[in-house]
Formats: structure tokens, C-alpha cells, sequence
């Protein structure tokens, strides 16, 4: 079994229903939930013209590979009525692979850890919540470490 977290996110509709919806389909399709952060609601990020997201960080054990998870996550985001039409636009849901395990991928479409989260204080936030020691293991500091840099 593997450690996987992963960063939720919705800002359109019934934006708690989509994230509890999300849950119960990862519970189902990716793993157990371990831990998860509680919900916080954000300025939209990259296209600031968009309604709140609430968001959400989950710890999930996993047998699936890195691959097979963001499979199923997209299988996941469709599934909830996710539709890709402009860069950073608003969404149903959206789930993030931050991190899978202590591993560190570079693949044409997946790139884990996440690239951007030690720079988005909606992901370290409640990353820090549930997991304030991991160590990100490109950057070797800890989420709390990222998170306090974030306040400088």
C-alpha cells in the first residue's frame, strides 16, 4: 500500500456536494480514506475572476500506480460532470495528485510532487493539517516549513 494525498476542489454548483460525491468515488475506485483536512474555501487561483472553490486535502492508501490513480481521478472528474474548457476556468471538481508515496515522477502527464504547491496556500493549508511533518522530496522541507514560507 501506498500514501497518496491528493488536493480536492470545486467552485460551481453544489460545491460541498461535489467534494463529499468525490470522497465517497475515491473511497470506492482509489483506496481508503485515511485523513482528511476539513474544507476550506478560497479565492479562485490563476483565473481570479471565478466564484470561491472549496477545497479539501485527503491522505488515501492506495495499491494503484501513480498512473492508475490519475486515471481514475479523471475518470472521477468526468464522472462528476467536470469539463475542460479554458485553463484555470471554474469546475465542478478537480482532484490533484500531490504527492504519491515519497516519490518523484516526470511523465509527459503526470509530474509528481505537484509542481505548483509549495507556491498555493489553498493546497499547503490544508496540507498541513493532516500531514505538517511529510517531507517534499524535491524540496526536503516539510509541509509546515512550506506552509510558514508562504507568510513571509
Amino acid at each position: 500500500m501506498i500514501s497518496v494525498f491528493l488536493l480536492l476542489g470545486s467552485n460551481m454548483g453544489q460545491r460541498a456536494s461535489f467534494l463529499n460525491s468525490a470522497i465517497a468515488e475515491i473511497e470506492k475506485q482509489v483506496g481508503p480514506v485515511l485523513k482528511a483536512s476539513t474544507v476550506h474555501q478560497t479565492l479562485a487561483w490563476g483565473k481570479t475572476d471565478e466564484p470561491d472553490y472549496l477545497n479539501q486535502v485527503l491522505e488515501v492508501e492506495t495499491l494503484l500506480t501513480a498512473q492508475a490513480v490519475l486515471h481514475t481521478i479523471l475518470g472521477i472528474e468526468k464522472q462528476l460532470g467536470r469539463e475542460r474548457k479554458e485553463k484555470w476556468g471554474s469546475r465542478t471538481i478537480d482532484i490533484d495528485i500531490l504527492f504519491y508515496g515519497n516519490e518523484v515522477i516526470s511523465e509527459p502527464d503526470l509530474i509528481v510532487p505537484h509542481p505548483q504547491l509549495q507556491h498555493r496556500k489553498f493546497t499547503l493549508v490544508p496540507l498541513n493539517e493532516i500531514a505538517p511533518d511529510l517531507i517534499h522530496p524535491v524540496l526536503n522541507l516539510s509541509i509546515a516549513e512550506l506552509n510558514k514560507a508562504l507568510d513571509i
